[in-house]
């Protein structure tokens, strides 16, 4: 099963800028976008082949996450908790595992956001702990966290900023202690330059100054079926670029 994960940074205008091109060119069996920054009824676009999802946020252009599955899902719910304004979670249940679609909530310029990231993060847990008692999980999405030095370019630059404080950082850890492996490292623990996110500013795409915040995660008794995590910097149309994951299940 090959999936992939996008922040489009706006799916309307990632329809303008290659999104469906790149879509079918990619041929996933589930494909996960975040920051949507849409209602439904906005888009008519529809994908051949694929259900699709969407939640969004109440506020208008802000947020959101989709989901488009070939296979349709068991069930499909949206968030969690008392999270349920920010169109930022979808859960789709099929037979052999759950799919979690994530664009995890930024704790802003200063931090000023830190202490809502922190209570979204131990909801999370907790959410997914008990979810992963009935069937595996493959999770995904902009978690919006660099977890060590080698997933960003600047790293002693940006020691307690958001996206890579301590704060952010340790809760990442506690995830992963919950019973979680990030694929990618997994198959590639030592490669550096590895980004998912660039700046707009200084030519940092460019550049290749970048931070691998987009993730997909899977349930640590199903590490072993990982066939390929992969990035896509080469495909354009956001300040982000897909990442893949590619698993026996």
């Amino acid at each position: 099963m090959k999936l992939i994960s996008w922040n489009v940074n706006g799916f309307r205008a990632a329809l303008s800028k290659g999104f469906q091109e790149a879509f079918y060119d990619l041929d996933a069996d589930i494909f996960c976008i975040q920051e949507t920054k849409m209602q439904p009824e906005q888009v008519t676009t529809r994908f051949d082949g694929y259900e699709q999802y969407f939640n969004s946020a109440v506020k208008k252009g802000y947020s959101g996450t989709a989901v488009f599955t070939r296979e349709v899902p068991m069930s499909v719910t949206f968030n969690f908790g008392t999270h349920t304004d920010e169109g930022r979670a979808i859960i789709a249940e099929y037979e052999k595992f759950r799919l979690v679609d994530l664009y995890v909530p930024n704790a802003q310029r200063g931090l000023t956001r830190i202490d809502y990231r922190m209570q979204w993060e131990d909801d999370l847990r907790a959410f997914l702990t008990e979810l992963d008692k009935d069937k595996p999980i493959i999770l995904c999405g902009d978690l919006n966290v660099a977890h060590n030095e080698i997933d960003l370019k600047n790293a002693k630059a940006n020691v307690g900023n958001a996206g890579f404080s301590d704060q952010e950082r340790g809760k990442f850890d506690e995830l992963l202690a919950a019973g979680f492996t990030d694929t990618f490292r997994y198959l590639y623990p030592d490669k550096t330059d590895a980004y998912s996110w660039w700046s707009y500013m200084g030519r940092a795409r460019e550049k290749n100054v970048g931070w691998r915040i987009d993730y997909f995660l899977v349930s640590n008794r199903i590490a072993d079926r990982i066939r390929e995590a992969s990035i896509y910097p080469d495909i354009l149309g956001s300040d982000h670029c897909p990442v893949g994951l590619e698993i026996d299940i």
